[in-house]
């Protein structure tokens, strides 16, 4: 009688246990795991942290999003410590602010080696990057440009002195910013005021700033009639986006890649800034952008 009613007893216990599995197992996907998304916080990230969401989606998997993070450091920090499971980041930023090596100019050197360092150091894994190049410019106003006749950064060295450049706070001290831009073309700007990124486009196009650090890709570039100058010096290197991995998340689903590497080389510059500026300027939500980009690319359905 004993060994019949633990018998029953088991019995029940596995099918306890099967129901549960089963429950968990719809929960992530049918047993994909979850990805969790981070991005920082500019309108570009935005749209390429859902374009990842998106793709992930349509394949099936389970997908948190945990966008505008903060600053490059942040999540990458949130990366490391698996808060999140991938991000989109820059070479350059991955090159000189995380790994603190010195400039590439080569786009690819500078690919080969963050993809080497990140997994050596954190099991960190570069995928292939999407297409365009969001270095940063030195960036101001036409009407600017043509009163004191500038094409390129050095033309700025007698002058700058009397220019006062706005730039993101993250930008003023870094060694790929402007403390060592003034460094390479040996020259100091007036003043540099920070101010969020949102800000800088209207500030130069306002006049309430000589110059400020732009992004290649940004769509207000054209928009407000500004003027790229010329790094002559190639001082700026490249800054290729690609997504970011944790080698844990590969290693349990290596499908994961393949999905996020449909993107590569499918947007370049002239497209991506297109892409924010429907976000900035005619308002639109990052992820409606992120959708319908995909759509019409036939990348989801």
């Amino acid at each position: 009688m004993r060994k019949a009613f633990v018998l029953v007893a088991i019995l029940i216990l596995c099918a306890f246990i099967l129901v549960a599995g089963c429950g968990q197992k719809s929960e992530d996907g049918e047993g994909k795991p979850k990805i969790v998304i981070g991005s920082k916080n500019f309108t570009e990230q935005l749209i390429v942290g859902n374009m990842v969401g998106l793709l992930m989606e349509d394949a099936g998997y389970p997908v948190e999003y945990r966008l505008r993070l903060g600053g490059s450091s942040l999540v990458h920090e949130a990366l490391v410590n698996g808060n999140i499971n991938v991000y989109v980041e820059y070479t350059g930023t991955g090159l000189m602010v995380m790994l603190e090596e010195d400039v590439i100019n080569d786009p690819d050197e500078a690919y080969a080696k963050v993809k080497e360092l990140y997994k050596q150091k954190w099991n960190l894994v570069w995928l292939e990057p999407w297409g365009f190049n969001n270095t940063y410019t030195i960036t101001m106003a036409r009407s600017k440009v043509q009163e004191l006749g500038v094409t390129k950064i050095s033309d700025l060295k007698d002058i700058a002195k009397d220019l006062v450049i706005g730039a993101t706070h993250e930008f003023i001290p870094r060694k790929d910013g402007l403390a060592g831009l003034e460094e390479a073309y040996g020259f100091k700007f007036k003043e540099a005021v920070g101010m969020n990124e949102g800000l800088l486009y209207q500030a130069v196009k306002e006049g309430q700033v000589d110059v400020i650090s732009a992004f290649a890709t940004d769509g207000r570039i054209p928009a407000f009639d500004l003027v790229n100058l010329e790094d002559d010096l190639k001082y700026f290197p490249p800054y290729y986006a690609a997504p970011v991995v944790r080698g844990d998340l590969l290693e349990k689903d290596p499908e994961i890649a393949n999905i996020l590497n449909k993107l590569a080389g499918k947007i370049d510059d002239s497209t991506m800034a297109q892409l924010n500026y429907e976000v900035d300027e005619n308002k639109k939500d990052p992820a409606a952008v992120a959708k319908q980009f995909l759509q019409e690319n036939g990348l989801i359905k």
